[in-house]
Formats: structure tokens, sequence, C-alpha cells
């Protein structure tokens, strides 16, 4: 049986929206949407919150995941990545005996995540020699067609070329949709997970919202107050 951990990286100190990890998102601490989630999909032997902070680790705890160790100091500053901090969470539990074949790196400012994309993507990924399976969205618009503001306040294309080609004859862009991350711990590869060795999962894009900033905030409340009462109408 192939056993599978999920680590939900949410420390203490954001800056751009303090306490936003916790912070009251519809009546609920937004990084409980991501617990609640992950235990809903039932694919993880564990959900594990790797935090520094002892209130992040109190409603971790409240809403179903563990906090077996509170993330080191080194690993809680502005500018360690989330793979330092998922190999921390996986080594301690490889020292406790715990061995797991699937990570899955969630992160906990994903209110839209649904279990299905979870179990999807997992499901993909199991079955296949790809080293990781993870979430995204197509672009909004052609980025062939994009510019760029110059110094001198003026416009510049990256590709000039296109501006005339109509947007039905560009090929569509993808990009990251900042809610999971699939790894088989059992391959080894040296791509990055945007190449070659990893599963694009496609979410729809009224699905995804970086929040980063308090214009991030208010426009992921008002897409999530959205879908809500859509899903209200159709029960109508």
């Amino acid at each position: 049986m192939k056993k599978a951990v999920a680590v939900i990286p949410a420390r203490g100190g954001s800056k751009r929206i303090p306490r936003k990890n916790i912070k009251n998102f519809h009546g609920k601490p937004l990084i409980t949407y991501s617990i609640e989630a992950a235990i809903k999909s039932n694919l993880f032997d564990k959900v594990v919150v790797s935090t520094d902070d002892e209130e992040i680790a109190q409603i971790s705890k409240k809403y179903g995941a563990i906090v077996p160790f509170f993330r080191p100091k080194e690993l809680s500053d502005d500018f360690t990545g989330t793979g330092a901090v998922v190999n921390h969470a996986i080594n301690f539990l490889k020292e406790q005996g715990e061995s797991y074949d699937f990570v899955c790196t969630i992160y906990a400012t994903a209110p839209f995540l649904d279990e299905k994309y979870l179990i999807e993507s997992f499901e993909k990924l199991k079955n296949s020699t790809a080293k990781n399976a993870f979430s995204c969205t197509s672009m909004p618009f052609p980025i062939q067609r994009t510019f760029k503001i110059t110094k001198n306040e003026r416009c510049e294309m990256f590709w000039p070329e296109n501006f005339m080609k109509r947007s039905q004859d560009l090929e569509e862009a993808y990009q990251d949709a900042g809610q999971f991350y699939w790894t088989n711990l059992n391959i080894k590869s040296n791509e990055i997970i945007f190449g070659k060795d990893s599963i694009p999962i496609v979410l729809p894009r009224y699905l995804v919202q970086d929040i980063d900033t308090i214009e991030d905030w208010i426009r992921a409340e008002y897409m999530y107050e959205a879908i809500k009462n859509s899903k209200n109408i159709k029960k109508i």
C-alpha cells in the first residue's frame, strides 16, 4: 500500500497581510480550507502543518491536522523556499520511523481547493512514471501579445511579431495555480516542476486566486461568495 502525507507550510510572519494564514475568510481561518480539503480527500495518512507559530498550531490541530514539531527559526524567514520546509517535514517524520511514498505540498492560502482535484492528481501520478503533479490554470490573455512599460513610460512588446496575430492563432499558455504539488518520493529527477517529469492538473480559472496582497484577498472573498451563491441557486 502506497503511503501519502500532506504538508501545509504556514509560518506566522506574513508581512503584506498580517496573520494571513489564520485571518478570517468567510467565517473560518484561511488555513482551515486547505486542512479540510486534504482530510476530506481520504488520501493521506497524515495532514501535517509546518509552522513556527503557536496560534497557527492550535487552530490547525482544532481542524484535524497534526503539528508534530515547530519549524526551526532558520526555516521561518522571508527567504526560505517551500522545498526546504517540506524536506524538513519529511526528514522529521523519517527520523520518527515514518516512511512515505508520496508527499503533497498544499498551500495554506487555497480556499478554493477542491478535494476532487487532489484525488485526480494522485491517481494520475501514481499510475505514471512522472515525479510530480501540480495544479495549474490557463492564462486569461495570450502571453505572446503582452508588453512592458519602459523607463520613459512607453510601451514595448515582448514579441512584436505577434501584434497582428489573432488570439485564437496563438498557443495557449498556463500558469501555476498555487494550490497543491504532489511529489513521488521514490523517483529522482533534476527537472524543474514546470518540466517534462510533471503532470499538469488544469483547474478552471474561477477556482484560482493568489492571495498575496489585500487586493488579492478582497478579490478572493468576492469570488468565494459568488461560487457559494451559485451553488445555492443550483440547489433551489
